[in-house]
């Protein structure tokens, strides 16, 4: 997949459209957490702020690894994306830290949740514009398979889950169930946790160069196959950076072809994987049978 015009602007539009959500919460939720008291929007709070981080990190991350391979990074600056998946890590699992510690002071020290239904307000406004941003970058993910907005929509559905966690405590502390608020606050914490565990292995992944799924190499090796005059496929890698999938392998030809149709022949096995995977940069290298069988059998 290249980085396309459209593809691009679907990039700029989510990273931008994130932060202005991160930035209308984190003002109506700090405004809804000063009248209340609440530890549960103290939570939402601490997320929506973490999200604004986050987010300005994914559209700066965003922004360079939409620069095309130059002479220092010939594979692209794909892996920017990564590194922000990884920063939003460690923020989102600071936040949780700072949530349950919020949360088991309350407990140990219950106080009464003022303005509730302020706060319920301000709540079903984060999940409106939540569903909204959701929207957008499901779309985004589908058209461009960013690992950075793949990592900011993680974080934001879990988000839907702890507006929705803090609009219950809300409601309950309306009508006198005022400790109920920081036990959920406590769960909020537990849950961001976890999300910031999720998007920290997808992003390590990435860095670390780990293969794609066993099924989808398998795959590629029998599109290769398919290729008239190809004999055989081996040694297949491959390697995620941003958008791209890099792909190298070594097909099998007879070895009395000509270097013009070896290299036609390699040539249709690149584009029949291209065709499969739009996202797949494939490298190809030729191999004469009888070469290949020797080195077997040594």
């Amino acid at each position: 997949m290249s980085n396309s015009p459209e593809h691009a602007r679907l990039l700029r539009l989510a990273t931008r459209a994130s932060v202005a959500v991160a930035c209308t919460l984190i003002v109506a939720k700090a405004i809804a957490w000063w009248f209340s008291g609440s530890v549960s929007m103290l939570a939402g709070l601490t997320d929506s702020a973490l999200d604004g981080v986050t987010s300005l990190l994914n559209l700066l991350a965003v922004h360079y690894a939409l620069r095309p391979a130059d002479d220092d990074h010939r594979y692209g600056h794909g892996k920017a994306e990564s590194l922000a998946g990884m920063a939003q890590a460690l923020f989102i699992a600071g936040s949780a830290m700072l949530i349950a510690f919020q949360a088991f002071e309350r407990i140990k020290n219950p106080e009464p949740v003022g303005a509730p239904w302020l706060s319920i307000a301000v709540i079903v406004l984060s999940l409106a514009l939540t569903a909204a941003l959701l929207t957008l970058q499901h779309r985004v993910i589908r058209e461009t398979g960013s690992t950075a907005v793949r990592a900011d929509s993680l974080h934001y559905r879990s988000d839907l889950l702890l507006n929705g966690s803090i609009l219950l405590a809300l409601v309950l502390a309306g009508f006198g169930w005022h400790q109920v608020d920081a036990w959920f606050g406590l769960g909020i914490a537990v849950y961001i946790l976890w999300s910031a565990i999720q998007i920290a292995r997808e992003s390590f992944t990435v860095l670390m160069d780990e293969e794609l799924p066993s099924e989808v190499s398998q795959h590629m090796l029998e599109l290769a196959c398919s290729v008239p005059g190809v004999l055989g496929a081996h040694d297949l890698r491959t390697r995620v950076s941003g958008n791209h999938w890099f792909v190298q392998l070594h097909l099998e030809l007879p070895g009395a072809l000509t270097l013009s149709v070896a290299h036609a022949i390699s040539d249709q096995a690149a584009d029949a994987i291209h065709a499969a995977y739009p996202r797949a940069e494939v490298l190809v290298h030729a191999d004469p049978q009888d070469v290949v069988k020797a080195a077997r059998t040594q």
